[in-house]
């Protein structure tokens, strides 16, 4: 019988020498990167405080506002990878908003609690050196701008599958509030829950939300009772409490309350989008690819609204968005909104509001806004 062996097989590591010290000088080299990214933040952020002046200089604060918005655009043309774009533009928001907070601290109100939609919407937009103010109402984030509590509010606005929010669209004929910036946010509803598929009786989550996934609950969880709350975030936490709960909500959401993903991307549309507006006191500045936004009353007659429309065609311009609002304790009188591109101080937009302006019962600007950059929401399959 042939005598066993007793040497030890000596780890991987030491039988690769060279690998190993190749590994070490490839990390020294990320290290070094690392620390000139370091530096080169600070050095940007110095510069910032430099071009502002004083923490109270306007065109300072212009500067560093138009590069926040332009941003996006700028990594599109710039950007060489591997990283894609999506990636090196949330990188770049963040130092961009911590150089924007060294100039001035804001305080952004947004419909409540963390991790719903809104405050997602809000990350998004403002990165997350601000301090975001979570609210339990549409009308209280209109509220809080109106009396100076928040610099800044973000609403939604219109789903690609629900349509206008009414709540919002109420809020600006009641309030003084202008849109300076808006936001389109992918929603991608997960179901989330401490149990297995199987063993859920009860559903979850806001109105909007369930609507949204209401064909793949049909399917998928038949004998489930859909229940409604106020947001998304709060059927998370539910669905961590009760059992044989489930929420939608977002993946966030369910990291915040410790839940298990027992299915992603449950929304019917797959390309289900929120678009977010972002209100303010102030205007915001021209970039040269604007929206504006007005609100508008007509006379309660036949064809007054082909006659409205019929002037920014004369005018050529183009129409983004129409909706049609009730007014409240009247008979059939409606309040229009509508989006355009262009900027309100465009020649183009100043001629076809004056003319609209001459036919209307009453006329508003809501805004003049950078248009948002289209986002990509697709389904994994």
């Amino acid at each position: 019988m042939a005598k066993k062996s007793t040497k030890k097989t000596a780890p991987v590591g030491s039988r690769l020498p060279g690998r190993a010290s190749e590994t070490a000088k490839l990390h020294k080299q990320l290290c070094k990167i690392d620390a000139a990214i370091l530096d080169a933040v600070n050095d940007r952020a110095k510069l910032v405080r430099q071009i502002a002046g004083n923490p109270a200089s306007m065109e300072g604060s212009r500067l560093v506002e138009r590069d926040f918005q332009e941003n996006p655009a700028w990594v599109k043309r710039h950007n060489r990878g591997p990283l894609d774009d999506l990636t090196v533009v949330a990188v770049f928001r963040e130092i961009l908003s911590g150089c924007r907070h060294l100039l001035r601290p804001r305080r952004v109100a947004h419909l409540g609690p963390q991790y719903s939609y809104s405050h997602l919407a809000a990350i998004q937009h403002f990165g997350q050196t601000v301090e975001l103010v979570p609210v339990g109402t549409i009308a209280a984030v209109f509220e809080e701008v109106d009396r100076g509590h928040a610099d800044v509010g973000l609403v939604p606005i219109e789903n690609s599958t629900d349509g206008r929010v009414a709540d919002t669209l109420d809020m600006f004929t009641r309030l003084p509030a202008r849109i300076c910036g808006e936001v389109e946010l992918p929603i991608h509803h997960a179901l989330l829950a401490k149990c297995s598929r199987g063993e859920v009786r009860e559903v979850y989550s806001k109105p909007q939300a369930i609507s949204q996934c209401r064909n793949w609950l049909a399917k998928h969880l038949p004998g489930a009772r859909a229940v409604e709350v106020t947001s998304t975030s709060t059927a998370a936490e539910l669905a961590a409490e009760k059992p044989g709960a489930a929420a939608i909500a977002s993946l966030q959401a369910g990291i915040r309350y410790g839940l298990d993903v027992l299915a992603q991307q449950i929304e019917d549309n797959a390309s289900n989008v929120t678009r977010f507006a972002v209100i303010g006191k102030e205007p915001a500045q021209r970039t040269g690819n604007d929206k504006t936004a007005i609100m508008f009353q007509l006379e309660n007659r036949a064809g007054a609204l082909a006659e409205a429309l019929n002037i920014f065609k004369r005018s050529r311009v183009n129409l983004t968005w129409i909706e049609s609002f009730p007014i409240p304790g009247t008979d059939r009188a409606y309040l229009f909104f509508v989006e355009m591109e262009g900027h309100e101080n465009d020649l183009t937009i100043r001629r076809a509001t004056a003319a609209l302006a001459r036919k209307a019962v009453r006329i508003k600007t809501l805004g003049s806004f950078p248009a948002a950059p289209r986002p990509t929401a697709k389904k994994t399959e």
